[in-house]
């Protein structure tokens, strides 16, 4: 029933509408048209081969004209006739003569079928001998204004089958875009986000040429994605577009026409969607859908960086905590490196790792890797990307080595690593190393490792401070403050374990002759200058493994693991005399030495401590500047 009703509306339309003052602009070509199919219908032809016809327009002179008069011999004879009938008002004037013969002009009014408004007029010209009659005349015209009309309704029926073939294609397109936004907004990884907006496009626009420029996230797999650079900003559409916040759009050479987009979001832009588009195939009346679809994908794009960032965080958070707790429960620097390493190359999924100590001579020391040539390794603090984190204080991030080699790197040549990031280890407001991880694909690492390395890298330097801050503590607490040797408890504990596993070992005991006198005469601080110095000789005096201490006073304790009594001589002997040479005022000591080993029955630290104690107090007894071994413990 509706269908019905539309098509009556439709007639009562066409039966109704008319050529008005607002056609002008395109009547000439459709009087054009009209008269060609007028002319070549079958009882018009022999007509037109003995008549002329002629259509003027009210005020626009010739517009048109068919057939021929055989008798002219030019066209001007039937110009003539012509501008007679038109300067007349269009009515039958005297004929023209001519050698030829005899011309006869007849002007016919067209009226509009709605008013009887006159709005052109056709001038018939033909031979006397040839002369039809008015009523013959008036069908014809009819019957061109018949000819004219059905074009002119043609006309707005081809008008409207395309404006419903585009509100049908507007409609198909509103569908898929609807469904694309449904499936944009479902997802809730960036990455299905951007594929999804992809396969929308190319299924919206099937010939065109879409591509995804992203600015900091790069899809493998995909060539439709690519990195977003800027070369050439003035003649580049596609840094224009991310630059300018707005759409530009040029036409190639190839006659395509390609339009870039931003693909932004509220808090940001995070690239530009282009689409190459053939431009018989564009209409411009497509643009809005375009940019609605662009500008749904930025927001759903980012909505899904929100959500997979606040995972990430989450997972971070974990990390971080995991991490620190971990490192925390250690309190040597070897171990810390070397759980770092190991957890930073799991946590990055990175190919090497490698962790630097700047030492107190300003060099970099690798105290932990996974490179075995670079073990120990040394540089110089303004070396490589070493260099660059210890001047600048801050992390750093490269995609790719082989392309931008900003500097030399002994790390990244060995390896053949490409990507890398990199971040300072700072402890109270010094860089006191660098964290290097890589891997061997460019554009490996994004901005959230970046990111997440710096925070990681203020956790390993906490670590670092505590383990540093429990070294120097117990140095201070196994430390004599004067003499800088191991305070006595220190060499108990120490002895107590080399027992254990050691099969024997030896004693001596300095004490430092009249030392009593030292002060009564020269003062405490000098006897505290005595005291340095003979223990920088003992300290001088002994290898890197044996221990010294301050027993107590004036008397100091050297514990010799796996030397027998008869070497423990020769090091108290070379102790005994350096004392004598390099101190001043001048002083003497004396040495009782005692040994142990796992022939004996009883073994303690006590006992080899007295047997040590008797030999120097026999050594006192002696006259002092001397040595006595003393009995096994």
């Amino acid at each position: 029933m509706e269908r019905e009703n539309h098509i009556e509306e439709c007639d009562l339309w066409f039966s109704t509408a008319d050529i008005t003052d607002a056609d002008e602009p395109y009547l000439a070509s459709l009087l054009v048209e009209s008269l060609k199919v007028w002319s070549d219908e079958a009882e018009m032809r022999p007509f037109l081969q003995s008549a002329q016809v002629r259509i003027y327009g009210r005020g626009r002179g010739l517009l048109c004209q068919a057939g021929s008069v055989p008798s002219a011999d030019t066209d001007s004879e039937a110009e003539q006739a012509a501008e007679r009938t038109v300067q007349v008002g269009f009515q039958t004037v005297d004929p023209v003569s001519s050698e030829a013969g005899t011309l006869l002009a007849i002007g016919v009014p067209m009226k509009r079928r709605s008013d009887g408004a006159v709005f052109v007029h056709m001038v018939y010209i033909m031979e006397m001998t040839e002369a039809r009659s008015e009523a013959e005349l008036q069908a014809r015209t009819l019957h061109f204004r018949s000819c004219f009309y059905r074009l002119f309704e043609g006309m707005f029926v081809k008008d409207m089958v395309r404006q419903q073939r585009m509100r049908r294609k507007e409609a198909e397109h509103r569908d898929k875009l609807f469904l694309a936004v449904k499936r944009l907004y479902n997802g809730i990884e960036a990455t299905s986000v951007l594929t999804e907006m992809l396969a929308s496009l190319e299924e919206v626009y099937p010939g065109a040429e879409v591509h995804l420029y992203l600015s900091q996230d790069y899809v493998d797999g995909d060539d439709r994605v690519r990195p977003l650079l800027f070369k050439n900003t003035t003649h580049d559409i596609v840094a224009q577009a991310f630059l300018e916040g707005k759409l530009t759009k040029e036409t190639e050479r190839d006659g395509k026409i390609r339009l870039a987009v931003p693909l932004a979001g509220k808090q940001a832009a995070y690239g530009v969607l282009c689409m190459s588009v053939i431009s018989e195939e564009w209409d411009e009346s497509e643009l809005p859908i375009f940019l609605l679809l662009a500008d749904t994908a930025g927001s759903a794009f980012e909505n899904a960086k929100l959500y997979e960032q606040s995972n990430l965080l989450i997972n971070e958070l974990r990390l971080i905590n995991e991490m620190t707790k971990r490192l925390n429960q250690s309190l040597q620097l070897s171990e810390i490196f070397k759980f770092a390493t190991r957890e930073l190359l799991n946590i990055f999924e990175a190919d090497y790792c490698c962790i630097l100590e700047l030492n107190d001579n300003k060099e970099f020391i690798v105290k932990s890797s996974n490179i075995p040539i670079l073990t120990s390794e040394k540089f110089t603090p303004d070396y490589g990307f070493c260099g660059i984190v210890n001047r600048t204080r801050e992390p750093l991030i490269i995609s790719d080595y082989w392309n931008s080699r900003v500097v030399t790197s002994k790390l990244m040549d060995n390896t053949g690593s490409r990507s890398l990031i990199a971040a300072p280890i700072i402890v109270k407001t010094e860089v006191v190393g660098v964290i290097l991880v890589t891997h061997k694909l460019p554009n490996f690492f994004s901005y959230d490792n970046y990111k997440l390395l710096q925070v990681m890298s203020t956790h390993i330097g906490l670590a670092v401070s505590n383990a540093s801050l429990h070294a120097e503590m117990r140095r201070l607490v196994i430390t004599d403050n004067l003499t800088g040797l191991h305070a006595r408890h220190y060499l108990n504990e120490q002895i107590q374990r080399r027992q254990r596993k050691d099969e024997f070992g030896s004693l001596i005991l300095v004490d430092i002759d009249y030392f009593k006198q030292v002060n009564d005469t020269y003062g405490h601080q000098t006897g505290d200058r005595i005291l340095v110095q003979v223990s920088n000789v003992i300290h001088s005096s002994i290898r890197a493994g044996d221990i010294a201490a301050r027993w107590g006073g004036e008397e100091l304790a050297v514990y010799l693991p796996n030397v027998r009594a008869e070497q423990a001589v020769r090091i108290a002997e070379r102790i005994r005399t350096h004392v004598a040479l390099e101190t001043d005022p001048q002083v003497t000591v004396s040495c009782g030495i005692s040994e142990w080993s796992l022939d004996n029955d009883k073994i303690s630290v006590e006992s080899l401590f007295y047997c040590a104690d008797m030999a120097l107090y026999e050594a006192k007894n002696k006259g002092r500047n001397c040595i006595i071994v003393g009995g096994t413990a």
